[in-house]
């Protein structure tokens, strides 16, 4: 394809820390709701396989859980155990035997895990007694009408929250030994790291909290934690969302915890 002025610059190919990517063309994770205990399989297999043959340069495998407690749904992709690498590793093999790079999203739903799957009754929650667990956050404060407060997250050496970034880190790792190229850092959509970025979801008067570089403080520490297994030369990405969707003029309490993010 050529433009006015030459070749588009689509289908030239762009350096990205170490890689250099056939073209410009990335395909963004997508949720498939088709994992058990997080294990990948056929379907993942020939849905990420079908971009790198259609030529696409990084292909990014959906948002995978960190954490069992950290899925969307119990049929959300995982990588909380090295049970998980052998699976991924085969994805992996045939989008690189297609000429694309590897990439993988991780995740931490927060409070927006245990959730029914999308196309049976949208976004609403999943009870202990249905297969759902209890959902975790920076603050306990409902995802939404119908949804149960979270649980707080400790904080300390041994808190939930070192645990929780030292998880994003196995997660690294685990990723590395598949052979992944790329990671993406979820930290949007409402997910558990924009839950602690934003003041909506984060009313915390610890370290964690407040101020926004101690809101933010937890991004931060995960970037370091996935650093420290990630090579220099691979491309670390993070995904944001510039907006809460929450009105800036003042609100009671009430729509303040009930307004979906």
């Amino acid at each position: 394809m050529t433009g006015t002025n030459g070749p588009s610059a689509l289908f030239s190919p762009p350096a990205v820390r170490g890689l250099t990517l056939r073209n410009r063309i990335m395909v963004s994770p997508m949720c498939q709701y088709s994992a058990t205990d997080g294990m990948a399989n056929d379907w993942h297999v020939v849905h990420l396989g079908a971009f790198a043959v259609g030529g696409a340069a990084l292909v990014v495998a959906e948002a995978t859980a960190v954490e069992a407690r950290g899925r969307i749904s119990p049929l959300d992709l995982g990588i909380w155990s090295d049970a998980h690498i052998a699976p991924l590793m085969r994805l992996v093999g045939i989008v690189e035997r297609n000429g694309a790079v590897p990439g993988i999203q991780l995740a931490h739903a927060g409070r927006k895990a245990s959730t029914k799957l999308p196309w049976v009754a949208g976004p609403r929650a999943l009870g202990p007694g249905d297969g759902g667990w209890a959902a975790v956050a920076p603050s306990p404060i409902p995802f939404g009408p119908g949804f149960e407060p979270p649980r707080e997250l400790t904080i300390g050496e041994i808190g939930e929250i070192a645990e929780i970034v030292d998880a994003w880190r196995a997660a690294a790792r685990r990723a590395r030994l598949a052979g992944f190229r790329v990671i993406e850092i979820h930290a949007g959509h409402g997910y558990l790291l924009h839950e602690f970025f934003s003041p909506v979801a984060n009313e915390r008067s610890d370290r964690f909290g407040g101020s926004f570089d101690d809101r933010v403080r937890i991004g931060l520490e995960v970037v370091a934690a996935i650093r420290s297994e990630w090579s220099p030369e691979l491309p670390l990405f993070m995904r944001l969302s510039a907006t809460d969707w929450i009105d800036d003029r003042p609100s009671s309490r009430a729509h303040r915890r009930t307004t979906w993010e």
